[in-house]
């Protein structure tokens, strides 16, 4: 008996140190992120500013609005004129230069709060989360209750499948009433919307859609290989993900280009459906295959720690382990990025809305740096400057209601701002340094956007990023 008391209070005391090194951890990874805190930001505390001497690139039309002015009130555009007077307002002046509406990336990985500094210092003030876990509610509430610097933060829910797609990152369903279940406690937590994914047969996306509507929560769908691709052609599914599934999916991994055009007819049919693409990611396969360095790349840096050993690692694995197997894989992966190339050439013609987004913040894709490699593709493909422009401001504003008050330089809209130095209507490059980014109308100069880019890259968070996961595997 006296043994059993001995081994319970040992139990209690290990349970207890656990517990008091978990909360450690978390305490010390906070106080690294203080430097987001808009406390720490005396100009990030003030959201209502008159900007003069701009030039505006409005994004609701192809123009260029010379030597404006911009009045930001609390946060909101409140009105463009050539000559505005106000009293009592801080001025800035645009020095010539050009205002653009923040970036908006539609698909990202979000891992930690540091990744908020990264977007921000590469101009997305608008992110849509779609790997949704615990951590992010938290991250939600911060960033709404403006205790941070940060872009909008969107989150689905956790990812969708059937009882066959087995993995610790999925949220697997077995039964119809589990499938409604889980769209309402979708809902009752907060998160934004849902995401399906990979291997969700009908019977339960027939629910997952059905309960959707109820509950009034869009979806973003990783296409099902359970159901037809035209059937994510659903007005409640307000975007499709992923070039490469196009090709895995109706094509039948055939570069197909008479069957495209079938899926392209299909698509421009769609009522509220828009398409993000996010080229980056599988491009970055190629990288992976043909670069035997690419993890030793000082850009890792700006990976979370824990993603970068484990899923950077596994992924590098994966397709140098493909390329010794298989002599045209290269070739073969080249190829059918830029038969995506062409994909999205044909879907921009025939009238399909195209967003933005990059799948960062998984494998090698850097959280912020790599919509810029994005929109290249884009005008790769085949669009004009502002027609690439357009996938990652107004555009997006159409997709999902939350996301309306986004995207233009409008009255009454969400001050969320670019001032680059040339047009980037002419020169895209330049959206890749802004020299002030406005988020929510609070002013970040360049300075401050670079301290952000090396906070990250200096970042050890390691354990605190395992103990979220952790969190998330305990509680899905």
């Amino acid at each position: 008996m006296k043994l059993l008391k001995i081994a319970a209070k040992a139990i209690i005391v290990l349970i207890t140190v656990i517990v008091i090194f978990i909360l450690t951890v978390f305490i010390l990874d906070n106080r690294n992120t203080r430097y987001l805190k808009i406390t720490n930001h005396p100009e990030g505390e003030r959201n209502s500013y008159l900007i003069k001497n701009v030039n505006i690139v409005p994004m609701s039309s192809d123009t260029i609005l010379v030597d404006k002015m911009v009045l930001i009130e609390d946060g909101v555009i409140t009105e463009i004129s050539s000559d505005i007077s106000v009293e009592q307002q801080t001025i800035i002046d645009g020095k010539d230069q050009y205002l653009m509406p923040g970036l908006i990336d539609m698909h990202v990985h979000v891992w930690d709060e540091y990744e908020l500094g990264l977007y921000l210092a590469n101009g997305v003030t608008t992110v849509r989360n779609l790997w949704g876990q615990p951590m992010h509610l938290r991250m939600k509430e911060l960033i709404e209750s403006g205790e941070i610097l940060s872009p909008n933060f969107f989150t689905s829910g956790p990812k969708l499948t059937g009882s066959e797609f087995m993995g610790d990152d999925n949220l697997q369903i077995f039964s119809k009433e589990e499938a409604r279940e889980v769209v309402i406690d979708t809902k009752e937590k907060g998160y934004d919307f849902i995401k399906t994914y990979y291997g969700l047969p009908q019977e339960y996306f027939d629910v997952v859609i059905d309960q959707a509507k109820l509950s009034r929560l869009d979806i973003a769908a990783h296409p099902s290989n359970k159901v037809a691709y035209d059937y994510h052609f659903n007005s409640q599914i307000r975007t499709i993900e992923h070039a490469e599934d196009i090709v895995q999916q109706p094509l039948e991994y055939k570069l197909d280009s008479a069957k495209l055009e079938e899926v392209v007819i299909d698509f421009s049919k769609a009522e509220g459906t828009s398409f993000c693409p996010t080229l980056t990611v599988y491009h970055n396969i190629y990288k992976m295959i043909i670069n035997d360095s690419i993890l030793n790349s000082s850009d890792l840096n700006y990976m979370n720690p824990l993603i970068r050993m484990v899923d950077s690692e596994a992924q590098f694995s994966r397709w140098n382990s493909a390329k010794r197997n298989d002599s045209t894989i290269e070739s073969s992966i080249k190829n059918q990025h830029e038969f995506h190339l062409l994909a999205i050439k044909k879907l921009h013609e025939s009238g399909v809305n195209i967003v933005c987004g990059t799948d960062a913040g998984i494998g090698v894709t850097i959280p912020g740096k790599s919509i810029h490699l994005e929109l290249a593709f884009y005008k790769q493909a085949g669009l004009s400057n502002y027609e690439v422009l357009k996938t990652a401001t107004i555009n997006p504003s159409k997709t999902h209601e939350f996301l309306n008050d986004f995207g233009t330089i409008e009255s009454g809209k969400v001050a969320n701002l670019l001032l680059v130095d040339d047009n980037p209507i002419n020169n895209l490059a330049t959206l890749e340094q802004p020299q002030i980014v406005f988020s929510g109308g609070r002013m970040i100069n360049r300075a401050t956007l670079d301290t952000f880019e090396v906070k990250a890259a200096e970042r050890s968070n390691l354990l605190a990023s395992a103990f979220r996961y952790i969190e998330f595997l305990l509680l899905k």
